[in-house]
């Protein structure tokens, strides 16, 4: 009896190794609403406008702010999982474009602190909990985190298989005394995220928005 139980666990776990991975996509999108990136709203509408056309049934999208403290399902402005039948999946992106239109149209004040580890670390569960092959992270900021008095971030971060692509990233006021601040911003999310067990791209002509995400 014994060695029966064991022949059925070894041959279920081995199904399990075998099942093929999902090649459904998974994306994650985090827009900064502090400061100036209030005005840039517009370009991240064009952003969702590309990733809705480019998805496909079966594929999951998720829209958040990066808030004062941006670990909160609160934040999550939008999130779906397109159906199989292409009409449902039509309807559900024609209701998302609108909780995001609305979102935008009603952000007048971003803001007061931008909490992008703890977005990132919103954004690696639920990407985790889509069972999703490709799985990509967006980030639209400058990528300065400030963060509220309190809040503890400085720690490693775990972004397994995740493509990280920071977008649209504005430059400083700072940054024309010393670009090289810009580029220490760059290099800093770079190796935090390769480190986690990312990867890193940065696009800031959105014109190249085709190099977002893979084409099936």
């Amino acid at each position: 009896m014994k060695k029966l139980i064991l022949t059925t666990l070894l041959c279920l776990g081995l199904a399990a190794c075998s099942e093929p991975r999902s090649n459904a996509r998974a994306v994650y999108l985090l827009l900064d609403t502090s400061g100036t990136y209030t005005a840039e709203m517009d370009k991240a509408q064009k952003i969702m406008n590309y990733l809705l056309a480019t998805l496909d049934s079966g594929d999951s999208i998720a829209i958040a702010r990066i808030d004062s403290g941006s670990f909160s399902e609160k934040d999550i402005i939008a999130k779906v999982t397109f159906d199989d039948r292409p009409s449902t999946a039509n309807q559900q992106k024609r209701m998302f474009k609108d909780k995001i239109d609305e979102f935008v149209n009603n952000t007048k004040r971003g803001s007061r602190h931008t909490d992008i580890t703890g977005g990132m670390l919103q954004a690696s569960e639920y990407l985790d909990e889509t069972g999703a092959g490709e799985r990509y992270v967006l980030i639209f900021s400058d990528l300065e985190e400030d963060l509220q008095k309190g809040h503890i971030r400085d720690f490693p971060i775990s972004l397994p298989d995740i493509h990280v692509v920071a977008l649209n990233v504005t430059k400083l006021r700072s940054d024309n005394i010393d670009p090289r601040d810009y580029l220490k911003r760059l290099d800093l999310w770079e190796k935090r995220v390769y480190q986690a067990g990312g990867t890193w791209g940065v696009i800031n002509d959105l014109e190249r928005m085709d190099r977002l995400i893979a084409q099936r």
